[in-house]
């Protein structure tokens, strides 16, 4: 046991920690032995994992776990990067969240995670033409976790959505890779015209509490978008902006705001 456990930590670092927190959670809690049983440690790979976890959280009345784990399980097959940008995901999280304190925590509890890994499912159902599951998924997501992601946005790996109550990405969104967002962040349009009409976020930007990013605009890399801020202007790389309209009050602060997390802006 303990040759075939140091062979998966060699291939799946990440997958490994989880397990190894896991055992450790259940001899703490023996109350969540269950779920912890059928929701990790019964699992031989994180993707597994992954699709039980979705087909529990979304299933209802109209649509079955078991046909929702075969679409992830179908999902994960066809889309090996589905599965990477869980673990970088998951990381973000681990590294960004100061109330993350195990690798296990998002997975299990933390619902802009999980409402994120279920988009991704999504989108691979609507660039493989299955659309109408893409939008049942995103209604299922809408409703159990409050997160409503449509399901042609385009995210990223390494993304970090916390608390993520009342999160709206639009359609035509595009959230770049290592992006921090906390909860009541809106990427919408500005009205009724269709076509190409919400937000291109670059990498490594972050966006405070209650931010609305509006219309088809790009933010650059590596900015800060102040909490309660309404952005409609394009927002330069590197810069902090804020404000109802949002206006460039400075710099970034530093080379990774989306990692730093800090959304303290400097006092003139």
């Amino acid at each position: 046991m303990g040759e075939a456990r140091a062979r998966v930590a060699a291939v799946d670092p990440v997958w490994s920690r989880i397990a190894e927190e896991a055992v450790e959670a259940v001899r703490v809690e023996p109350l969540l032995g269950g779920l912890i049983h059928s929701s990790l440690l019964h699992h031989p790979t994180m993707e597994r994992a992954l699709a039980y976890r979705f087909s529990l959280k979304l299933a209802s009345g109209e649509m079955s776990e078991q046909i929702l784990r075969e679409i992830a399980d179908e999902a994960h097959a066809d889309a090996p990067e589905i599965g990477q940008a869980a673990r970088a995901d998951l990381v973000a999280v681990f590294d960004r969240d100061p109330a993350c304190h195990r690798f296990l925590q998002p997975i299990l509890f933390f619902k802009g995670y999980q409402a994120v890994q279920a988009h991704r499912i999504a989108h691979w159902l609507w660039k493989t033409g299955r659309r109408d599951m893409a939008y049942f998924i995103q209604m299922r997501v809408s409703e159990v976790f409050g997160v409503d992601i449509h399901p042609a946005a385009r995210i990223g790996k390494g993304i970090m959505i916390d608390h993520a109550h009342s999160i709206v990405i639009g359609e035509t969104a595009v959230v770049g890779d290592n992006v921090s967002m906390l909860h009541s962040v809106t990427l919408g349009g500005t009205g009724k015209v269709d076509g190409d009409r919400h937000p291109k976020i670059g990498d490594g930007v972050m966006i405070g509490a209650g931010a609305k990013v509006l219309g088809n605009i790009t933010v650059g890399p590596c900015s800060r978008i102040a909490a309660g801020s309404v952005v409609l202007k394009d927002v330069p790389p590197c810069t902090t902006v804020a404000g109802v309209p949002a206006r460039v009050v400075g710099e970034a602060g530093c080379d990774q705001p989306a990692v730093a997390m800090d959304q303290l802006l400097a006092q003139g």
